[in-house]
């Protein structure tokens, strides 16, 4: 932890120092997402909800992903900030970087222009780096023939990589003793409706089929290269339909519409088998089942509506299980890094941190499933975010890149299809460095996807 009198500069170069075997890309990289970064005006993108500006507006694909309420973010509420930045050169001689951008009015991290109007990001003050912004894709300059935008109904992350489809945009576990206690969607929702945003619910599926086809067609450099199906978890139905035929209604129409066009990929609740197999039935090819965080004690009270509903250890069961539907390699599982150590059930220390969530890769990784993470973002309509507003330390994070690494490489495994390349200055998996921090030639032919070795066999 930081010192009262330590800048957060020499947090960050004290870290580097005492990891060096992390990249310095991953230090910067994994504290602008734990602690957001401020806007200056001139590094706006000058869109609201259409596609007019020139540079790609952050889409609230699913989460805010911000520090502040939208009333709270000012200018950046009504001229959105990117989705994304990369970040280049600068003192520490940065490789290529891609940041989620997640917005903090109040972080020492700031993107702003210099006098001849060269964006960078400053800490502290100080310049460390040149920011390139995302342009705004030919795709999404088209609407759909009900005047909808490409960008509300299939918004591109990651560089352009992934198409992320949140087909339903609530969570039916509702409510303190049923929600995920870091995670806002159900804010996110209400905000984006109370902001007279277009925020659509169900995504009709003739809207998903039609801004895919614009996407197919703009996107000539063909750099979409897979799609995410998700939402959230349903517990009854939705439109006559349970959670697997849910979503897996839409792989079957993007698989016969644009077969073999993109990897098709669902983050869904850890389902029974036979319900998994309708997902590779569908035409998925890679399933999240995400387990959020390992410890028992802190699944049970940050995750109240799985552990009703499901329960961690059937939730678990449910994740082998999947791997033989899908290959132990293509059940690519979830967990929320940070929330480990958020008050008031969180570990105290580093160390029992990392060891707890060393233990839940251990498990998955011995069985040849690679798990990945996303770095917790503490949104302050959350329990856990409003307890805990600046987020877990710098040095969990930094830490966990290195255990990450080395428990992979104890396994023999290579990092997970569906996310583009591996290694500093080429990863583009923009919500956490675990693709930045690994090495790029330990890395498998790019997004390759094998099946298992028979229906029913591991």
């Amino acid at each position: 932890m930081a010192s009262r009198s330590e800048s957060r500069t020499q947090l960050v170069e004290g870290l580097m120092e005492r990891f060096p075997q992390v990249p310095r890309e991953a230090v910067i990289k994994e504290d602008l997402l734990r602690g957001g970064m401020a806007f200056d005006e001139s590094a706006l993108s000058d869109t609201v909800n259409d596609a007019s500006g020139e540079v790609k507006p952050k889409s609230y694909f699913i989460f805010s992903f911000d520090h502040s309420t939208l009333p709270e973010l000012g200018a950046a509420a009504l001229r959105r900030p990117p989705e994304e930045i990369v970040l280049t050169g600068g003192p520490y001689d940065l490789r290529r970087t891609v940041v989620s951008v997640r917005v903090n009015p109040s972080s020492p991290y700031r993107v702003a222009a210099d006098d001849n109007g060269v964006l960078g990001l400053y800490l502290d003050g100080v310049r460390i780096s040149d920011v390139g912004l995302p342009p705004m894709p030919d795709y999404y300059r088209h609407t759909l023939e009900n005047g909808k935008s490409v960008m509300e109904v299939a918004p591109t992350i990651q560089w352009g990589y992934l198409i992320y489809l949140t087909v339903f945009r609530v969570c039916q576990y509702f409510g303190a003793k049923e929600e995920c206690q870091y995670c806002d969607i159900n804010h996110n929702w209400r905000q984006q409706k109370a902001a007279g945003r277009p925020y659509t619910g169900v995504k009709p599926m003739d809207e998903v089929l039609e801004a895919l086809a614009i996407i197919d067609k703009y996107d000539t450099a063909k750099s979409s290269t897979a799609y995410t199906l998700t939402g959230g978890a349903i517990t009854s139905q939705i439109q006559g339909k349970d959670e697997a035929d849910f979503y897996g209604q839409y792989a079957k129409a993007i698989e016969e519409r644009f077969p073999g066009r993109w990897i098709g990929k669902v983050v869904a609740q850890a389902l029974p088998k036979a319900d998994v197999q309708r997902f590779h039935d569908y035409g998925v090819r890679i399933y999240h089942p995400n387990y959020e965080v390992w410890d028992p004690y802190l699944f049970e009270r940050y995750c109240p509506g799985k552990e009703r509903y499901v329960g961690r250890e059937e939730w678990h069961r449910r994740i082998l299980d999947s791997a033989e539907v899908f290959g132990p390699r293509n059940v690519i599982p979830n967990f929320v890094a940070g929330v480990e150590m958020a008050e008031p059930f969180g570990f105290k220390t580093v160390g029992e941190a990392i060891d707890s969530t060393v233990e839940g890769l251990q498990y998955f990784m011995s069985r040849g499933i690679t798990p990945r993470f996303t770095t917790w973002c503490p949104e302050p309509t959350t329990p856990l975010g409003k307890a805990n507003p600046q987020g877990a330390p710098l040095e969990y994070h930094v830490r966990l890149l290195e255990a990450y690494r080395a428990t992979m490489e104890d396994n023999g495994l290579s990092s997970p299809p569906g996310y583009g390349p591996a290694g500093p200055g080429r990863a583009v998996f923009s919500v956490s460095s675990f693709m930045d921090s690994l090495a790029p030639e330990a890395a498998a032919p790019e997004d390759q996807v094998t099946e298992p070795a028979a229906p029913g066999k591991a």
